[in-house]
């Protein structure tokens, strides 16, 4: 059995046989797909608990016998002449069990996904305070008149928020959708005797289908007849080797039965015939599409601490909201209404109104500029997602590698050759001379041995070699293209020396030979044969030795096993080449050649050479690689390629520079158990062992920094996952199969590509790049980590400018003063030009564009950090347990628990944890990790910045009322409880009347004064955040143009509010503000700037950045594989 077919378990069929519709089709009890293993404990993914009927069992009947239960008529003996069902059973098959189509997978209306982002907390929040601002105007519309513009803002900033995060991820679904085809279109059966073409959609059990070279399988069929069929079944298993397809079978598992042909494959060479026995979602492809649809990805780390930040900030906000209510109420004697709008005002200021409109139109710029560099985001947390993961997990075939055989090494005429030029510096290379044909006449004659020897063909002759369609498998297409490349006449050979004679590789002879029109020395007609090595070797006499042929010794032999081993070693598919120049006397030109009888050279062959072929790296992926891991994310092949390919690869593309444990051995002539695992870093898991593990082998395997994992199924690639997530690990996930689609699903980012990529991958995952580079992955992970510094350097000064608004709304109750600052003031801030600025961050460019690829992850996964997972996920079960009544809760089954409940219960259980003594001792506990709002933010902009601000804003405020009316501060806190009502009219110290007609002009004079000083002063601030890793000076502070229009755009719109009509008599501002607070409120943004020089001083003294250390022997130089053979 296949290694890698493996896990998609197929269990012994029984004998009976049940009709799966119609009485037709048959079912089988005991065969089965297993669903994935899921939900993390601390390592373990959960047991399975459900399992998919495949109930494929034809391929273990006759012909016969397969015809008879579908009701359908064939030709066992001449396929070709089969009648097929009639169009008339055909049509009632259909309508009975509808259309050859996978089922999409579920969506929800839009209207619900929209209420989803709608009642997210912080819109709720919103929405909220939006409705109790409109009942409190309802209660007394004279004195709360104000609220009729505030409500409708509050109310409208919710629903804006909703809308652009919903436009965002609708504009990403119609792109997505515009890429999906989940079946072919059109295909060729048999019905009613005649050959037709129809839509796939409509095949039906029990059709025969015609199947062409170029076809991709519209069903999954039983093969009842074929011509040098093959089939390329990657996009299931990852095997880049064409299998072969005939009408015998000897295999019990339906994955390795040769009888089968599977739905979404491709058939890449010959023709065959097929009777369909299952469709749409009954095939394979559809088995694993519903693995996809069982698994659930976790929320991104973004959204995660986004929503923990919502909570505190809520929490606190609500709790000091009501506390100064009653406080207002008791102690300050306040009406209801003045006490509500007050608790209202101290709601509004803790609560940042534009940071989800500033963090989703931030991630929403960044998913569109990645977008230009070929990475389409379907979900903006995927944006920030990318730069987090700690893990990336990538396919080979197809990801890593071209999916495209190329040949590598050539020995012949006893000279080893490469055939394209190479920049690393190896031993074997520096043995090797570029190829040319004109060097040796064995080179000449090999080279003419892969022009016409193979049956693939260009479908075009029109482009560059490289980029051409081939028609064949992929073995000889990398034949093709190198002949086409090396030899100048390849367009014109085929006509030039025409095939009289070919038997085709088969299984049993595997070899294939051509005879061809060449004239030579001795005659008119040459005879190529290529093959298996070994097998063409004991065909042969004589060799090439560069000149002539000469007899073929052990000497020359040992030459040849020195070779052979040499290429089979680095993982490539090694061919052995020989000829016959075939006498005039014996083989005119004219002569015919005959398979049966034989009448062709069966022996005495005159050896040519080896070349072998490799699937190579796609442009740029080996820099790319060494890039990820630069950066101190760990890059790990999860293939159901051969190990020993995938160790070779892995070499050559930076994922693997250490020695196994098995190399160690080898090298020091010990047993592998005596080598120390910690002297090891690098190891190679097969398939077979993988559901063998314990946790213990789990834990020692993801110790490791090189890993591979090969010969796996859909479910290894989803436990691989699993555990990796269960150790904290951030996963990405990169795949282009049918057989990635389950773990692209799971995975914190499940990237599928976009060109080669299979339908049901692409629906899997998070994200696709559009280009199929890999190497867009860094670019990616740069963009992702460059938007999160971003995004912390924008969070960072939207809530400084907070506490100047939480701080007037104290001082007004607890002192009290004269309202520094209104409501809807304070919504003018944070929607105004607040908003506008921290947008511009999104353009900012790195401080340190090479040391941004030299931090650490911002969660990266120790000792300590798998060590306090544990520990808090088993108090997580201790906590749920006591809930239970004292039973027993398994750790299996706590992802399955998490994903069903419901929004209300998670929505509760967050606002309680933030109430217990363990979330604030977690939230506290020192750790490795970066989050996006840390203490070290919290402390710059609740306490530091801002209370500088708050100081500056009310130096503002108290000069604007002292400059303008003579109202000294402490006039405006004595009479401030009941400041600008007639009733408070006083007299100051100089005897001058102060009527509460002064006090409401005064108090609107001080209130443009604070919003004037909380503008000026963040001026200051947007640049002081810019820097996060150097001093806040330098040219990456002034690079952003978007920085200066926004203070532009932000100071006009401040200008327009407080010095312009209609403007001012709205948001009661006053024009006649003197511009000499805005000179108070530079100086305090002077000192703002002044004071972070300090801080950052002392910040890198005691807690200075760290940075990812230098991974000897990474391979960053350009090879023919980054540079496009250039």
């Amino acid at each position: 059995m296949s290694d890698h077919k493996k896990s998609i378990a197929f269990a012994e069929p029984s004998v009976a046989v049940h009709a799966q519709a119609s009485g037709v089709v048959p079912s089988v009890s005991g065969t089965t797909l297993a669903s994935a293993a899921s939900g993390p404990s601390t390592d373990a993914p959960k047991k399975e608990k459900d399992s998919k009927s495949i109930n494929i069992t034809e391929h273990l009947l006759s012909i016969s016998e397969v015809a008879a239960k579908y009701a359908v008529s064939v030709n066992e003996e001449k396929a070709s002449e089969s009648r097929g069902l009639t169009a008339a059973e055909a049509a009632k098959r259909l309508a009975e069990n509808g259309p050859n189509a996978l089922t999409p997978p579920k969506k929800r209306h839009w209207l619900l996904r929209f209420l989803d982002i709608l009642l997210g907390l912080f819109n709720v929040m919103l929405l909220v305070s939006g409705i109790a601002a409109y009942v409190l105007l309802a209660i007394d519309p004279v004195a709360n008149f104000q609220n009729s513009y505030l409500g409708g803002i509050l109310i409208a900033v919710g629903f804006m928020n909703a809308f652009i995060e919903f436009y965002q991820q609708q504009k990403s679904a119609a792109i997505l959708e515009s890429f999906m085809n989940l079946i072919p279109s059109q295909c060729y059966v048999i019905r009613d005797g005649a050959t037709m073409q129809i839509n796939a959609r409509e095949l039906v059990l029990g059709d025969v289908v015609v199947v062409r070279s170029g076809d991709k399988i519209p069903a999954d069929l039983l093969i009842i007849g074929t011509t040098e069929l093959k089939v390329d079944n990657s996009s299931l298993t990852g095997e880049a080797d064409p299998q072969e397809r005939s009408k015998r079978n000897s295999h019990t598992n339906p994955l390795e039965a040769s009888n089968l042909a599977f739905n979404g494959t491709l058939a890449v060479v010959g023709n065959g015939y097929g009777i369909v026995v299952r469709t749409g979602d009954n095939t394979v492809i559809g088995q694993i599409a519903s693995l996809t649809a069982n698994e659930h990805r976790r929320e991104s780390p973004l959204s995660e601490e986004i929503e923990s930040f919502v909570k505190i900030i809520a929490s606190i906000a609500g709790v000091t909201a009501i506390i100064f209510f009653i406080v207002a109420i008791v102690a300050k004697k306040q009406t209801v209404s003045n006490s509500l709008n007050f608790a209202i005002g101290t709601f509004v200021s803790f609560v940042p109104e534009g940071l989800p409109a500033t963090v989703t139109m931030l991630l929403s710029i960044a998913a569109a500029r990645m977008a230009k560099r070929q990475v389409l985001c379907k979900d903006l947390q995927g944006v920030e997602t990318l730069g987090a993961i700690t893990l990336l997990a990538t396919d080979k075939t197809g990801t890593l590698t071209r999916n495209q055989m190329t040949v590598t090494y050539i020995w012949t005429g006893f000279k080893l050759y490469i055939a394209q030029a190479l920049a690393d510096d190896s031993d074997d290379n520096r043995a090797c001379i570029p190829f040319d044909q004109n060097d040796s006449d064995a080179a000449n004659e090999l080279l003419y041995i892969t022009a016409l020897n193979p049956t693939a063909k260009f479908t075009s002759h029109e482009g560059p070699i490289a980029t051409r369609e081939v028609l064949g498998d992929a073995t000889e297409a990398g034949l093709v293209r190198f002949a086409a490349t090396k030899l100048p006449t390849y367009d014109a050979a085929q006509d030039q020396f025409p095939k009289v004679f070919e038997i085709p590789f088969n299984s049993t002879n595997k070899w294939a030979m051509t005879i061809h029109k060449k004239k030579h020395a001795n005659g008119s007609l040459m005879l190529y044969i290529k093959g298996a090595p070994e097998r063409v070797l004991k065909l042969c006499t004589s060799i090439h030795n560069g000149r002539e042929a000469v007899p073929l010794t052990e000497e020359h032999a040992a030459k040849f096993d020195e070779n052979y081993t040499m290429f089979a070693s680095k993982g490539h598919r090694v061919l052995a080449f020989a000829c016959v120049y075939l006498p005039g006397d014996r083989y005119p030109e004219n002569f015919e050649f005959t398979k049966d009888p034989a009448n062709y050279p069966t022996n005495n062959f005159c050896f040519v050479g080896l070349t072998s072929l490799e699937d190579p790296p796609k442009h740029g992926v080996r820099e790319a690689v060494g890039k990820c891991r630069a950066a101190g994310i760990r890059v790990m092949m999860v293939t159901g390629d051969h190990p020993l390919t995938a160790e070779a690869i892995g070499r050559k593309i930076n994922i693997m520079l250490t020695p196994t444990k098995a190399e160690l051995a080898k090298k020091r002539g010990v047993p592998e158990h005596q080598i120390p695992e910690s002297e090891v870093n690098a190891i190679v898991i097969h398939g077979d062992s993988i559901d063998g593990l314990s946790d213990a082998d789990w834990a020692n395997i993801f110790d490791k920094e090189e890993i591979i994992f090969a010969r796996t199924s859909p479910k290894h690639k989803l436990d691989i996952v699993k555990r990796a997530q269960g150790r904290g690990h951030i996963v990405g996930v990169t795949g282009d199969g049918v057989n990635d689609s389950p773990a692209l699903k799971k995975a914190d980012l499940g990237i599928a590509m976009n060109l080669s990529g299979s339908d049901v991958s692409k629906e899997a995952a998070a994200m696709i790049l559009i280009d199929d580079n890999f190497a867009s992955c860094v670019s990616g992970i740069e963009e992702g980590r460059l938007i999160f510094q971003n995004l912390k350097k924008s969070i960072q000064y939207t809530v400084t400018h907070t506490m100047p608004e939480v701080y007037a709304n104290l001082f007004y109750i607890t002192v009290p003063m004269p309202l520094p600052l209104s409501s809807i003031l304070i919504l003018v801030v944070d929607l105004g030009f607040e908003l506008i600025i921290a947008l511009a961050y999104a353009y900012d460019v790195s401080e340190n564009p090479a040391g941004l690829m030299k931090l650490p992850p911002r969660k990266p996964v120790t000792v300590d950090s798998v060590e306090r997972l544990d520990r808090r996920r088993a108090l997580d079960r201790a906590e749920r347990q006591a809930g239970n009544g004292g039973r027993a809760v398994e750790a299996d089954d706590e992802e399955e628990h998490e994903h069903n409940m419901s929004k209300m219960a998670k929505f509760a259980r967050g606002i309680k944890r933030v109430f217990s003594k363990r979330f604030w001792s977690e939230k506290f506990e020192k750790t490795e990790d970066e989050v996006l709002i840390d203490g070290n933010l919290m402390s710059y902009s609740y306490i530091e910045a801002g209370t500088i601000m708050t100081v500056g804003c009310l130096t503002c405020y108290f000069y604007a009322m002292w400059y303008h009316f003579e109202i000294y501060p402490s006039d405006a806190v004595l009479y401030g409880n009941a400041w600008g009502k007639d009733s408070n009219s006083y007299f100051d110290k100089n005897n001058r009347e102060v009527t509460g007609a002064m006090q409401v002009e005064a108090l609107a004079i001080g209130q443009s004064a604070y919003y004037i000083g909380i503008m000026f002063q963040q001026c200051f601030n947007h640049f002081i955040c810019k820097a996060r890793l150097t001093y806040p000076i330098g040219g990456f502070m002034f690079q952003n143009v978007y920085s200066f229009v926004g203070i532009f755009v932000g100071g006009v719109l401040s200008m327009l509010i407080v010095y312009v009509p209609p403007f001012n008599v709205a948001f009661q501002t006053s024009y006649k503000l003197t511009p000499i607070t805005w000179g108070i409120a530079l100086g305090f943004g002077v000192v703002l700037y002044l004071y972070s020089f300090v801080r950052i001083a002392v910040l890198r003294r005691f807690a200075p950045i760290k940075y990812t250390d230098d991974i000897p022997g990474l391979m960053m130089f350009p090879t023919r594989f980054s540079t496009g053979g250039k």
